[in-house]
């Protein structure tokens, strides 16, 4: 069975970093692209990064230039600098195995004060 776990969520004020890592366990192949998703309250799961089996990475356009995806095999890091009171939010980490097939993790708070 697939688990996704996440490490690093907590409280920071604007303008400082944070790094969310992302580990899973159960997997017998690479997975096809990893990465986050994130909700804030009182809004929809939006794309934070991801990251593809041959390291591409796509980016939110609100974290474009702050935030940086790095993978190693099935286990991403997330480092996210210059935060933002509206980076607010439970961040997920997502993974794609293949066709239908998707794991989600637990999420992990991030909370930003002004």
């Amino acid at each position: 069975q697939v688990q996704l776990a996440e490490f690093g969520g907590g409280v920071v004020q604007a303008g400082e970093s944070l790094r969310l890592s992302c580990s899973s366990s159960g997997a017998t192949s690479r997975f096809m692209s990893m990465g986050w998703f994130r909700r804030a309250p009182g809004h929809e799961r939006e794309l934070v990064a991801l990251i593809s089996r041959d390291s591409a990475v796509i980016y939110g356009d609100p974290v474009k230039g702050r935030f940086t995806l790095s993978r190693d095999y099935n286990k991403v890091d997330l480092q996210m600098n210059s935060l933002k009171p509206e980076d607010t939010a439970v961040y997920y980490c997502h993974a794609h195995a293949g066709g239908d097939v998707y794991y989600w993790g637990q999420g992990t708070q991030v909370t930003v004060s002004a």
